[in-house]
């Protein structure tokens, strides 16, 4: 079942690159980036809502909210510089470039989770590096 979320989630980060270029024309990209995020916010929180997840907010431990609070930090702070980029650049650039974060998440993964590197996803990592190479170069 993951599988489908993971496409769905590459479809719908497709769309935000190309939705998100035509809708910062003319717009501060932190604006525009705000404006992004009160979306996300609300709908996020409307789905807790009405799938009844308000309930496991006593649960969250100080390490849960210390965590996920550095990820919004990290997720916000890429969004600004991902709607930046995309303000400079074209989405043809923009995009692969942005999906190095496969590979560093990989990286990352392996020397701070201890995830296993195996050779598949070595080979992987390494063709979207330049896989992203060959989309960028001028």
């Amino acid at each position: 079942m993951w599988w489908h979320y993971a496409l769905l989630s590459a479809l719908f980060a497709a769309l935000t690159a190309v939705l998100a270029k035509v809708g910062i024309r003319g717009v501060d990209s932190n604006l525009a980036t705000a404006v992004r995020t009160a979306v996300v916010l609300v709908l996020a929180w409307g789905i807790v809502y009405f799938r009844g997840g308000l309930a496991g907010l006593p649960a969250l431990t100080r390490t849960n909210l210390l965590f996920l609070g550095l990820s919004g930090l990290a997720t916000g702070l890429s969004w600004l510089c991902y709607f930046r980029a995309l303000q400079l650049g074209t989405v043809s650039q923009v995009a692969p470039v942005d999906k190095l974060s496969v590979a560093l998440a990989i990286g990352l993964s392996v020397a701070f989770l201890g995830e296993r590197l195996s050779w598949q996803t070595g080979v992987g990592a390494a063709l979207i590096v330049a896989g992203t190479l060959v989309l960028v170069w001028k």
